[in-house]
């Protein structure tokens, strides 16, 4: 189900190639070789000890669930202060069983500097219809609007920098199934075109789709599912056997970018995938990424290297505990860093990542990992 489609972009060169002579759900097919690909050496990374700050008022981070990178390279962050224990939290438990600590507010601005300059955002205290519950996935558009959305209650907000809400995507807690032009379901990444001034939502914790509507107004433009196909919720997976070929549906559409070429990439968590497709919803192509991941999968977040021609793809793999980098021009893993850990620039499960203007790389830990790391680019 499609609509309100936009005039399609110039696909690059290398990309395109990929879909010559293959078939659009092969995994293993690559591209010919004498596609137009870049041979330059990948980035390489390390982490930065030195950042972020410490956070004021004894304030501690739950679980990570969104980093994104504004334009000014101010560090936004979402996170789930109700993952936190009543050990860390001891100075609010009533009576306080400790000195520290105590919840941040849900939202966090940080200055390239790793200090913190902003905060808002409060569920225990703010009526559900003005703020997110279980806030996922983050997004400061061209306009200085900052996008939140809540993966749990099937709504996407619209705010002001300062955590005034403008508007409101889909209704709390109602769900209309992947073919719904009004309602949400268990939204998780968002992207908004500086261009077109259109939201795009990776719908996918419920639904599994990619849905579109004006950044302005809130009309509904489009949606598109797997291949660029309608989306079938009652889809059988069947056998998913990393053997067997990828489904035609998607799995959990969990993070999605769009490139300055006109592309949007789809991060299919438990699909284990990256899909590419033009802004109207036209299939691109596919890559398959450590296909044997099972439990969450291994494609969370998507961002991409900040040269004009974004050479280089990130993918956050929240399973495998990793980032992996992907040459964009035709997909194929060039390199990866990052490991299962606690220790400084190890992992549990990354599952916010955004890049600067300088290139280094920002990734945020959900479950029990619970910080954000900096890790510059050498």
């Amino acid at each position: 189900m499609k609509s309100t489609r936009p005039a399609p972009r110039t696909i690059p060169l290398a990309l395109a190639a990929l879909l010559v002579g293959t078939s659009a759900c092969s995994p293993s097919d690559t591209a010919p070789a004498d596609a137009a690909m870049s041979v330059d050496v990948p980035p390489t990374f390390r982490v930065d000890p030195t950042w972020p700050q410490e956070l004021p008022n004894d304030w501690i981070i739950g679980a990570v669930t969104a980093v994104f990178v504004d334009a000014q390279d101010h560090v936004w962050v979402t996170h789930l202060p109700e993952t936190l224990t009543p050990e860390e939290t001891s100075a609010v438990q009533d009576p306080p069983i400790g000195l520290c600590c105590a919840p941040a507010p849900v939202v966090l601005e940080l200055d390239a500097d790793g200090e913190l300059v902003n905060a808002w955002g409060d569920p225990s205290t703010q009526d559900v219809s003005q703020f997110p519950r279980n806030a996922h996935g983050l997004f400061v558009d061209h306009n200085d609007f900052v996008w939140v959305g809540t993966y749990r209650h099937h709504r996407v907000m619209k705010f002001t920098r300062a955590g005034d809400l403008v508007m409101t995507l889909g209704e709390y807690d109602v769900n209309g199934g992947s073919n719904d032009p009004d309602l949400l379901g268990g939204p998780a990444g968002i992207w908004v075109d500086p261009t077109s001034n259109e939201v795009f939502i990776a719908d996918g914790y419920r639904n599994r789709r990619v849905i579109v509507y004006d950044a302005e107004t809130g009309e509904y433009r489009r949606h598109w599912g797997a291949y660029g196909e309608v989306p079938d919720d009652e889809y059988d997976y069947g056998d998913r056997s990393p053997d067997g070929p990828p489904p035609r549906q998607f799995s959990t559409v969990h993070g999605l970018i769009g490139s300055h070429d006109g592309l949007i990439y789809v991060a299919d968590r438990r699909g284990n995938r990256i899909q590419v497709f033009t802004q109207a919803g036209d299939f691109v192509a596919e890559k398959i990424v450590a296909p044997r991941t099972l439990a969450s999968g291994s494609a969370f977040v998507i961002a991409f290297s900040p040269d004009p021609e974004q050479r280089w793809i990130y993918l956050a793999d929240g399973t495998n505990h990793k980032v992996w980098i992907l040459r964009r021009a035709d997909l194929e893993i060039v390199g990866e860093f990052g490991r299962g850990g606690r220790q400084l620039g190890q992992f549990l499960r990354p599952h916010g990542m955004s890049v600067d203007s300088r290139g280094n790389i920002y990734v945020g830990e959900a479950s029990t990992g619970r910080r954000v790391q900096r890790f510059r680019v050498q």
